[in-house]
């Protein structure tokens, strides 16, 4: 989940931060020891501050630098003290102590999370040192000695001028600390959303691309289960009518026997078909995929299988699409299997197919023995032949509807049997125009 902007807050300083920090205090303390000689070699300063002055101005203008980034404003506070110890008692020492203040103020505006109280910090610094430099000015300006060899009369004086250049030089000098410093804040908070983004962005796509292979998975399965089902049932009824009449009618054996022998062969095609779709997604395979087109011979699987079965065409035929046409079949194949498998001798099987004003169905019923939908699949009583299945043949007819817009309705007929109704609704365009429907039997809407 990513912060909000306004939440964010930069992350604590580690140790390697707090070691290099301490790296430069250390370096700007020793600097500011070696100008400090270097300024009272060269007497700038005419009277120079007391040593023990020196020292404590300077350490207190570079030591706390060592942890800037844990503690913002008590170091800039700090740092702030020393550096008007250093200027207001004449420490000899130009240079070190302007780059630890500006280094202060600048950490003030990178690293402080309240940044209320970072704003509030850097104004009432800036202030404060600014008014202390404009008092020192007009102090100077009063003193009757000259201030390195300036005169002080008249408004556009020497002296005048170069007070104006101390106060710009002084409001560039914190402007600048405060920009970079905020600049760093804003540079680092759009990082770190870039890299929060990028975070959820990769968790988005491995949730994809688990969803989808689930997908995949789920898509198998239930073109597995479709294939594998249809044929082995008919193989099952088949081969155990041949057992029966193996020694009293050895001609009906035999046949029983062929029709197995041809469900097995469209079986391994099948499962081939399936495979090489699988392997090569990007094949044209248009050509062999299932679809309303085949019923016939679906039908003619069942009557073959024993089952009775009519297929009924209602309303003017039309093209309809790729999925549809495909799951429409799949919803009749595994129909006509659950008749096979749960509805007993002697039963029969009608199959409508009904084009409507915008909308294509498939139902397939049998007049076999009752049957239920419940929880743990689908189960039929009243007959020796009576079996329970698993509920998977029901569930991925829904889920296959359910992908193309559809929906699926089984139940128990009132005047017996069991009824699948199958409908997908139409969109405006039903492009894909499939192989030509097979002859049945019409009636009348």
């Amino acid at each position: 989940m990513t912060a909000h902007p306004a939440e964010w807050s930069r992350p604590r300083a580690g140790r390697a931060e707090l070691r290099t920090d301490a790296g430069i205090a250390v370096a700007l303390a020793f600097g500011s020891v070696v100008t400090a000689l270097l300024y009272t070699r060269t007497g700038v300063i005419p009277d120079p501050a007391p040593l023990w002055v020196s020292v404590l101005g300077l350490a207190a203008c570079t030591l706390p630098l060592v942890f800037r980034r844990v503690a913002p404003i008590p170091v800039a506070i700090l740092v702030s003290i020393g550096f008007f110890v250093c200027g207001q008692f004449a420490v000899p020492e130009l240079l070190i102590t302007n780059v630890a203040l500006f280094l202060a103020i600048y950490t003030v505006g990178a690293w402080e999370p309240n940044r209320v109280a970072a704003v509030w910090t850097v104004l009432g610094t800036t202030a404060a040192l600014l008014i202390w430099l404009i008092v020192s000015l007009i102090i100077s300006a009063s003193d009757d000695s000259d201030f390195l060899g300036m005169p002080r009369s008249g408004l556009f004086s020497e002296y005048a001028t170069f007070a104006v250049i101390q106060i710009i030089t002084n409001l560039l000098y914190f402007g600048a600390a405060t920009w970079f410093g905020l600049r760093s804040w804003r540079a680092a908070r759009t990082q770190a959303a870039l890299e929060a983004q990028g975070h959820e962005l990769e968790r988005e796509r491995r949730t994809s691309a688990e969803q989808a292979v689930a997908l995949d998975r789920i898509a198998i399965a239930r073109e597995l289960h479709d294939v594998v089902a249809h044929h082995v049932s008919v193989m099952g009824i088949q081969a155990g009518a041949a057992r029966r009449s193996l020694t009293q009618d050895p001609d009906r054996a035999v046949a029983s026997l062929e029709i197995v022998e041809e469900s097995a062969r469209s079986a391994v095609a099948e499962l081939q078909r399936l495979v090489h779709t699988l392997r090569m997604p990007d094949a044209d395979a248009g050509s062999s995929t299932v679809g309303i087109a085949q019923l016939s011979g679906l039908l003619a699987e069942s009557q073959d299988a024993g089952v009775p079965v009519t297929l009924i065409v209602t309303g003017d035929a039309r093209p309809v699409p790729l999925l549809v046409d495909v799951a429409l079949y799949r919803v009749a194949q595994e129909a006509l299997t659950n008749v096979r498998k749960h509805a007993g001798r002697g039963a029969a099987a009608t199959v409508r197919l009904r084009f409507l004003a915008d909308a294509v169905e498939v139902e397939v019923s049998d007049d076999g023995v009752a049957m239920r939908v419940g929880a743990t699949g689908i189960s039929r009583s009243g007959s020796s032949g009576g079996s329970r299945g698993s509920g998977l043949g029901i569930r991925g007819m829904r889920e296959r509807l359910g992908a193309v817009g559809g929906t699926v309705w089984a139940g128990p007929r009132e005047r017996g049997g069991f009824l699948v109704r199958a409908h997908v609704p139409l969109g405006a365009a039903a492009a894909d125009a499939r192989a030509p429907l097979p002859a049945a039997e019409t009636e009348t809407p």
